[in-house]
């Protein structure tokens, strides 16, 4: 049994090591939270429940910081009706297929061939619902405006979906409104730069929802948030259909993330535009095949480094991992967590130089120890509250 423990505890230490405090991490769907969003998580709201209909008691201060949290959520993203019990993206955009199709609608989306996301191919998520995918037309990773406009009218759609895995620019939600269909947001990619004020505002510009993940360019935990300007009762309708236990922890700390971006959010992704496009730009520079170079590399938190044989890129992002630059396979890449780090302009030019020397053979211990070295001078989490006094927290949450 003192083995089977000390072999558990070493694999979780090793990796909090590694990723926590030795890599470089420019995967776009990966952010670092804060200290206290991570305490917020551990405390003894991961052990209960609640219930709208009162079943289960002692929730009173559960349900309040629910409902605070949604106050929050409604003044961030200028939305009338929240959800804050998404256990995930994937679970946010199947509510809002639910509430919005019906079985045999057509559906708009972006291909996963052009970026978008997997769930809505065909044989996943609308072969479930029994909807049939239509997919826009892209140019150069973004959405062809005029000849997506003549698929929408052709095939009678009644949904358009926009956001993607891969989003590098804003997307037409004002065009497509325009034409009388209902348009869905997944910002799950995106989240933080909405809420930041760099992007563009889905609701506003006509979006029937808001959805999506909460840990990806936005800094929460793992999970997912669903907001409306349309009269939704949607915690009721996923209510035993999709989600029962809201994970109430996870609840609390994405309401701390969500004051963190309230107060910090606009500076935090103004920083986030400026690194992605200084990346892309040294990158660009340096020869690489990075897209989108004729409209300014990237409007968002991602660049997309793409060679022709996608094997090229598989084993150029295995080199990078083993110099402790973590990227996907993409490759596409994020500088949202670098941003988190405190990282600005002139460290995105000498993480452009570290790729570059793995890509030219320079010797990858050499090179993994100046990532390291890069790593360490940035050993804080920025754009939070640093006047919380973490103890108090530790002795409250962990005792």
């Amino acid at each position: 049994m003192e083995k089977d423990k000390e072999f558990l505890k070493k694999l979780v230490i090793f990796h909090q090591k590694y990723r926590f405090k030795e890599t470089i991490n420019l995967i776009p769907s990966e952010n670092t939270c804060s200290p206290e969003v991570r305490l917020l998580l551990g405390s003894d709201l991961l052990h209960r429940y609640t219930s709208d209909e009162g079943f289960y008691r002692g929730t009173k201060y559960i349900d309040e910081i629910e409902s605070f949290g949604k106050e929050i959520a409604k003044e961030l993203f200028n939305a009338k009706f929240v959800s804050l019990r998404m256990i995930s993206g994937h679970i946010a955009l199947f509510t809002f297929l639910l509430n919005f199709s019906t079985k045999g609608d057509k559906i708009l989306c972006i291909s996963p061939k052009d970026g978008g996301y997997p769930g809505l191919s065909e044989e996943k998520l609308p072969n479930i619902l029994g909807l049939k995918v239509v997919y826009a037309v892209m140019k150069n990773y973004k959405i062809d405006l005029n000849s997506t406009i003549e698929v929408i009218e052709k095939n009678k759609i009644k949904i358009a979906i926009l956001g993607s895995s891969l989003i590098l620019f804003k997307q037409p939600v004002k065009e497509l409104a325009k034409l009388n269909i209902i348009v869905g947001y997944d910002g799950s990619h995106v989240l933080g730069l909405i809420a930041g004020q760099t992007f563009q505002d889905p609701l506003k510009e006509g979006a029937s929802a808001l959805f999506g993940s909460t840990h990806k360019s936005f800094f929460g935990p793992q999970g997912g948030i669903f907001l409306s300007n349309e009269d939704l009762e949607i915690d009721k309708m996923i209510l035993h259909k999709l989600v029962d236990n809201a994970h109430w922890n996870r609840i609390a700390a994405l309401t701390w993330a969500l004051l963190e971006m309230k107060h910090f959010g606009k500076e935090y992704a103004q920083q986030i535009i400026k690194n992605s496009q200084v990346l892309a730009k040294n990158l660009y520079e340096r020869k690489f095949p990075i897209a989108g170079e004729e409209y300014g590399f990237t409007e968002s938190h991602q660049v997309l480094m793409i060679f022709q044989d996608y094997k090229k890129n598989m084993d150029f992002a295995k080199r990078l991992e083993e110099a402790n630059i973590i990227v996907d396979c993409g490759i596409r890449l994020g500088v949202n967590e670098v941003t988190r780090r405190g990282m600005k302009e002139k460290e995105m030019e000498r993480i452009a130089e570290l790729i570059e020397r793995v890509y030219k053979g320079e010797d990858i211990e050499k090179v993994r120890q100046d990532v390291i070295k890069l790593r360490k001078e940035f050993d804080d989490i920025e754009y939070r509250f640093k006047d919380v006094n973490l103890n108090y927290l530790i002795e409250e949450l962990i005792k």
